[in-house]
C-alpha cells in the first residue's frame, strides 16, 4: 500500500510539472501559446507580469518573432545596476519556454517580418544556424543617419525615425532600388507635426505605420498614433488610438504580433528604478485597427 501511495504521489507530481514550462532561470511559465497567457480584449493589461515585466528592472520594447515562438523585450538597469541594458528571448524549444540573453548593448529593436534580421537604431544583425551574428552596420545611406527604430516591410522597404536636437524630423522610408537603398524619402507632413514622431511599425504589406508623438490634443506625454496608406500609396491623415491605448502616462513602441491578433507597447507610470520612470510592457486586441480604418 505504501508503495502504491508513492507511485501516485509521484504521477501526480509529474503531471504538475508538465502542465508548466520553465525558463532557465526557474521562473515557471505556463505552457501555451502568449506565454501561457490569457489574451487581452480591448482594455490594455501588462502582459506576461512576473515572468517579462518585474518590478526589479526595467523592461521595455516587446515584440514576437515570425513563429511566435519567441518573444524578444530590452531589460535595463535593475534598482542595483546589476544588469545594463540587454536584448533578452524567451523562446520556446525542446517542449519549454527558455530565457536567454541575445546581445548586450542593443536598444530599441524591431524583428523583419520573416524573422531573419534584428534591427537595432543604425545597425543589425541576421539570424545564423544556432544564433545571430555580431552587430552590423545599415547599408548606406541609411547606416550613417541617427536612427533611433527603424522597422521593415516584407518587400525590403525602410521606415524609420531621426534623431535630431530639435527632434522635428517627419518620419522617413527607403525603398530598395537595383540593390542599393535610395535616398530616405518623408512619408508626408502630417508625419512632422508636434514636438517628435518616433519609434514606427509598419505593417509587413505597409497598408498602415504606427508609431508614438507628442502632439496638441493627446492624452498624455506621449501618445501612440496611426495612419493608413490610401490606394493611390499616399498616406492618410495620422489617427491618435483613443484613451484606451493613451493615458497620462506616456506610451511608446508600438508593434504588432505577426499573427496580427495583439498590438504590444510600453506604457510609462510615476514609479522610478534606478532614477527612471518604471515601464510595463503591454498588450491589446488589435481588432481597435479595424475600428481606426476609414471606411
Amino acid at each position: 500500500m505504501k508503495r502504491i501511495c508513492i507511485s501516485i504521489t509521484l504521477l501526480f507530481s509529474m503531471l504538475i510539472i508538465s502542465s508548466n514550462s520553465y525558463s532557465q532561470d526557474g521562473i515557471p511559465i505556463p505552457d501555451g501559446p502568449y506565454l501561457g497567457q490569457n489574451p487581452p480584449g480591448s482594455t490594455p493589461k501588462v502582459f506576461a507580469p512576473g515572468i517579462v515585466n518585474t518590478e526589479e528592472y526595467r523592461e521595455v520594447e516587446g515584440m514576437f518573432g515570425a513563429d511566435m515562438n519567441t518573444f524578444y523585450f530590452v531589460r535595463g538597469a535593475g534598482e542595483d545596476k546589476s544588469h545594463e541594458l540587454e536584448l533578452v528571448v524567451i523562446e520556446y524549444k525542446n517542449n519549454q519556454w527558455h530565457e536567454s540573453v541575445v546581445k548586450e548593448g542593443v536598444s530599441e529593436p524591431s524583428i523583419s517580418p520573416d524573422g531573419m534580421t534584428i534591427f537595432s537604431q543604425n545597425r543589425y544583425m541576421e539570424r545564423t544556424k544556432n544564433s545571430w551574428s555580431e552587430l552590423k552596420s545599415l547599408p548606406a545611406p541609411l547606416g550613417e543617419l541617427l536612427i533611433m527604430r527603424l522597422s521593415s516591410s516584407s518587400n525590403g522597404t525602410y521606415y524609420f525615425d531621426t534623431y535630431t536636437k530639435k527632434q522635428d524630423t517627419p518620419l522617413r522610408y527607403s525603398r530598395l532600388i537595383n540593390g542599393k537603398y535610395e535616398q530616405p524619402k518623408s512619408l508626408g507632413k502630417q508625419f512632422g507635426i508636434g514636438r517628435y514622431n518616433a519609434h514606427p511599425f509598419i505593417a509587413p504589406d505597409e497598408s498602415y505605420i504606427i508609431f508614438d508623438s507628442q502632439r496638441e490634443g493627446g492624452y498624455g506625454r506621449s501618445d501612440i498614433y496611426i495612419s493608413f496608406r490610401d490606394i493611390d500609396g499616399s498616406w492618410g491623415p495620422v489617427i491618435n488610438m483613443g484613451d484606451k491605448i493613451n493615458t497620462t502616462n506616456g506610451e511608446n513602441y508600438p508593434s504588432v504580433s505577426p499573427d496580427g491578433k495583439f498590438i504590444f507597447f510600453d506604457r510609462r507610470s510615476g514609479k522610478r528604478i534606478n532614477g527612471k520612470q518604471h515601464v510595463d510592457i503591454y498588450w491589446v486586441d488589435a481588432q481597435i485597427i479595424e475600428t481606426l480604418r476609414p471606411k
